[in-house]
C-alpha cells in the first residue's frame, strides 16, 4: 500500500502515515477529504441559512454521500459467507523427492498465507451455520509467486465436469421465482436437479451426513477435491491430493443443535475463529499428501481424474509433510477477506494440474469472477492479493493501475540503452514454470469429443462405500438429513427419483428414507455401471473415527451460576477447565453476575438468556439447591441443560443443582457427573448412546 506525507504547521514535514490508518486519539489527528483537505464541520451539511437548502458545492458531503454509495461491491456467486485469517505453513521435511515448488525444500521453513472459509450457498449475509458444504481456500506467499490450494472441507464434488457448475448452482441458490430458501438445499430445484444426476449421489452422501454442519473452522478437514500434480527437478511427475487435518480433531453439530445455534449466534463459527486467535488458541492443521504414480492410478477400480471420487487413506495413507497456523485477523475485514482473490490457476513451479475436467473449467471460471467482482485486471495489486516476491513483468495501465511502472519500454524484449543490450525482465528457462508433457499412457488426448469418459460412469460405489464406513450414529443422521430436506421438496416425482438412486447406494438407507418420508421403495435406477462392495474406510468417520480428539484443548465450556453458587465449587472448574487448555464462559441470570455463598460478587462472561448452551461443548451447573429450585421456573434456565442433555453433551452438576437437572428431564449416564475430574473427561465427547432415547432418527 503505497504512504502519503501529511505536511501542516503542527506536523512535521518529514512525517509518513499509512494511507488509511486510524487517527490517532489526540489534537494532532486531523480528519481530511480523500484529498488530504482538513474538514472543519463533519456534523452538518453546507446550508444557506440554518433551515434553508442544502449546497451543492459541499464537496465534503457529496465526497463522503459518493463513497458510501459505492462501499460495497459484487458479493461472490458461492461462497459469499467468508471468515478468513492470516498465519504460515511450516514444512516438516524437504519434498525436493517430489517436488521443485521452493516452499516444499527446506525443512522448517515458513511460508506465510491467507485461509478464507466460507459456506456455498448463502449469500454474504447468510448465517456461518446451515447444512452446506464449507470452502477452504489458502494462499501461500511463496518465494517463487502466489499458490492458491482452492478446496473444500469435503474431498468429492456434486459434478464430474465444469459445463454443469452453473446449472448445480442455479439448482441450489435460492428459486428463481419466489427467492428463497436463503443458504438451504431443502427445496424443489436442488433435488430436482440432483436426482437426474446420479453423478452427484456420492457428494450427496457428504453433503446430508455431519460432515456439513461443523461445530467449528478449527474442527473441520479441508481437502484439494481434484488431483493435482507434482513435478521435482529431474522431470519426474507424481499425481497428489492435498488434505488438511485439524490438530483438534474433527467434531460436529447436532443438526437440532445447528438450528438454535443459527438463532443465537448468526456468527457463531466467525466468532469462534476471532476469539480463538485473540486468546491465543490459534487454530492449526497438518498438510497430509497422498502421492502415487500414473501406473499405480491405472491399477485403481476408478478414475482419479473423476473429482467424484475419493481415494482412501487405508489404500494411499497420508504423508504428513507440514502444519498450518492462523495467528492473525485481519486488519478489515473488506479490505482482505472480502477483496482476497483465490484462483486455482495460481499455481507455482513444481505444481501442475492434471486433466480433470471440472478442474480445467476452474482455471477459467475464477479468474473471470475476480474481474467482475474486483473491476479490474489490476485485482492482484491489491494488497491482500499481491505477491511478497518480487514481481516483474510489462503489463502497464488498465482500470485501477495502482502501481508507477517507469521506464520508456512497456514491451519484451527490448534493447532501449546506449549499449543496445537487452535490458528488463526475461523469462527463466531455469526456474520458470513449465507445463508438465504428458506421456498420454491412458490415452487420455484424441479426437475433439464432447463425449464423457467410461472410466467416470460408476456413480454408486463410493457413496456405497462412505455409508457404511460410517459410524452407526453418524448413517442415522445421514439418513434423518434426507428425510428433512426431501421433506420439504413437494414434487413426489423428485423425491421417488432420489429414492431410486439411494436403492443403488444401500437398500437399507432407501429404506428409512422412505420410511421417513411414509413413501414406498421404488426399484432402483438404471445404473451405467452395477455398484461394487468396497473395503470399507473407516477413516471417513467422525465419531470413534482416527481423528477423534479426546481432549478438552480448544473448546468452550458454560458455567451456570446464581446467588448463592459456591465459590470454592466454581473456581475449582474455572480451573480444571483453564488447566485442560479449554475455555470456561461463567454465564449468570444477569450479565453484571451473581452474588456468591459468602457475599462476593462474580461477574458473567454472559447472560443466561442469551448464552444457550448450544454455543457450549460441555457445560457445568453450579448452584445451590435455592438457587436451582428458583431456576426451574426459569424457561432459559431449564431449556439451557435440556438442549446440553438433547445434544449429547457432558453436563458436570453440583449436588444442589439437582432439582433442575431433574425438571430438564436429565437422566443419569456417562455424561452426566459430578464437578470432578469426571467431568473434565466426560467434557471432551458426545454421548451418542444417550440419542436413541431422545429423538426418532430414521
Amino acid at each position: 500500500m503505497p504512504t502519503q506525507k501529511t505536511f501542516g504547521t503542527d506536523r512535521g514535514a518529514g512525517d509518513e502515515l499509512h494511507q488509511n490508518a486510524p487517527a490517532k486519539a489526540d489534537a494532532d489527528a486531523r480528519l481530511t477529504t480523500n484529498q488530504g483537505i482538513p474538514v472543519s464541520d463533519n456534523q452538518n451539511q453546507l446550508k444557506s441559512g440554518d433551515r434553508g437548502p442544502v449546497l451543492l458545492e459541499d464537496f465534503v458531503l457529496r465526497e463522503k454521500i459518493f463513497h458510501f454509495d459505492h462501499e460495497r461491491i459484487p458479493e461472490r456467486i458461492v461462497h459469499a459467507r467468508g471468515s478468513a485469517a492470516h498465519g504460515y505453513f511450516e514444512l516438516y521435511e524437504s519434498l525436493a523427492d517430489i517436488t521443485k515448488a521452493d516452499l516444499f525444500q527446506r525443512a522448517g521453513e515458513k511460508t506465510p498465507l491467507f485461509t478464507r472459509f466460507s459456506t456455498v450457498a448463502g449469500g454474504a449475509g447468510s448465517i456461518d451455520t446451515p447444512r452446506d458444504v464449507r470452502g477452504f481456500a489458502v494462499k501461500f506467499y511463496t518465494q517463487e509467486g502466489n499458490w492458491d490450494l482452492v478446496g473444500n472441507n469435503i474431498p468429492v464434488f456434486f459434478i464430474q465436469d465444469a459445463i454443469k457448475f452453473p446449472d448445480l448452482v442455479h439448482a441450489v441458490k435460492m428459486e428463481a421465482d419466489r427467492g428463497y430458501p436463503q443458504a438451504a438445499s431443502a427445496h424443489d430445484t436442488f433435488w430436482d436437479f440432483i436426482s437426474l444426476m446420479p453423478e452427484s449421489t456420492h457428494m450427496i452422501m457428504w453433503a446430508m451426513s455431519d460432515r456439513t454442519i461443523p461445530r467449528s473452522f478449527a474442527t473441520m478437514e479441508g481437502f484439494g477435491v481434484h488431483t493435482f500434480r507434482m513435478v521435482n527437478a529431474k522431470g519426474k511427475s507424481s499425481f497428489v491430493k492435498f488434505h488438511w487435518k485439524p490438530k483438534l480433531g474433527l467434531q460436529s453439530t447436532i443438526w437440532d443443535e445447528a438450528v438454535k445455534i443459527a438463532g443465537a449466534d448468526q456468527d457463531y463459527q466467525r466468532r469462534d475463529l476471532f476469539e480463538r486467535i485473540e486468546r491465543g488458541d490459534f487454530p492449526e492443521w497438518e498438510l497430509g499428501l497422498q502421492v502415487f504414480d500414473e501406473e499405480f492410478a491405472e491399477s485403481f477400480e476408478f478414475d482419479v481424474l473423476d473429482p467424484t471420487k475419493i481415494i482412501p487413506e487405508e489404500v494411499v495413507p497420508l504423508r504428513m509433510v507440514g502444519r498450518m497456523v492462523l495467528d492473525r485477523w485481519p486488519d478489515n475485514f473488506f479490505a482482505e477477506t472480502e477483496q482476497a482473490a483465490y484462483c486455482p490457476a495460481n499455481i507455482v513451479p513444481g505444481i501442475d494440474f492434471t486433466n480433470d475436467p471440472l478442474l480445467q473449467g476452474r482455471l477459467f471460471s475464477y479468474l473471470d469472477t475476480q474481474k467482475s467482482r474486483l473491476g479490474t485486471s489490476n485485482f492482484h495489486q491489491l494488497p491482500i492479493n499481491a505477491p511478497k516476491c518480487p514481481m516483474m513483468n510489462f503489463q502497464r495501465d488498465g482500470m485501477m493501475q495502482m502501481g508507477l511502472p517507469k521506464g520508456r519500454a512497456n514491451y519484451e524484449p527490448n534493447s532501449l540503452n546506449e549499449a543496445g543490450e537487452l535490458t528488463g525482465p526475461r523469462e527463466s528457462t531455469a526456474r520458470g514454470f513449465r507445463t508438465f508433457e504428458t506421456q498420454d499412457i491412458a490415452n487420455q488426448s484424441g479426437d475433439k469429443l464432447r463425449l464423457r469418459a467410461e472410466s467416470f460412469a460408476d456413480h454408486y460405489s463410493q457413496a456405497r462405500l462412505f455409508f457404511r464406513s460410517l459410524h452407526e450414529a453418524e448413517q442415522a443422521h445421514l439418513a434423518s438429513a434426507l428425510v428433512f430436506e426431501l421433506s420439504r421438496v413437494s414434487l413426489v416425482h423428485v423425491r421417488k427419483r432420489v429414492l431410486a438412486n439411494l436403492v443403488n447406494v444401500d437398500p437399507d438407507l432407501a429404506a428409512r428414507v422412505a420410511d421417513g418420508l411414509a413413501m414406498a421403495v421404488p426399484a432402483a435406477s438404471a445404473a451405467a455401471v452395477q455398484p461394487q462392495d468396497l473395503d470399507l474406510s473407516p477413516a471417513l468417520r467422525i465419531i470413534h473415527g482416527p481423528r477423534q480428539h479426546d481432549s478438552l484443548e480448544g473448546r468452550c465450556v458454560g458455567i451456570v451460576i446464581a446467588d448463592g453458587t459456591d465459590g470454592v465449587d466454581l473456581d475449582a472448574v474455572v480451573d480444571a477447565v483453564t488447566a485442560a487448555k479449554a475455555k470456561p464462559f461463567v454465564i449468570a441470570p444477569k450479565v453484571g453476575g451473581a452474588k456468591l455463598k459468602g457475599g462476593k460478587m462474580r461477574v458473567a462472561d454472559g447472560q443466561l438468556a442469551g448464552s444457550p448452551s448450544v454455543l457450549f461443548d460441555a457445560v457445568a451447573i453450579v448452584l445451590s439447591a435455592e438457587a436451582a429450585d428458583l431456576m426451574t421456573k426459569e424457561a432459559a434456565a431449564v431449556q439451557f441443560v435440556m438442549d446440553a442433555f438433547g445434544h449429547l453433551k457432558a453436563i458436570g452438576a453440583s449436588e444442589g443443582a439437582q432439582a433442575l437437572l431433574d425438571k430438564a428431564g436429565v437422566e443419569p449416564d456417562e455424561g452426566v457427573t459430578g464437578l470432578d475430574d469426571a467431568f473434565i473427561e466426560a467434557a471432551s465427547q458426545r454421548f451418542f448412546e444417550r440419542e436413541p432415547n431422545l429423538r426418532t432418527l430414521a
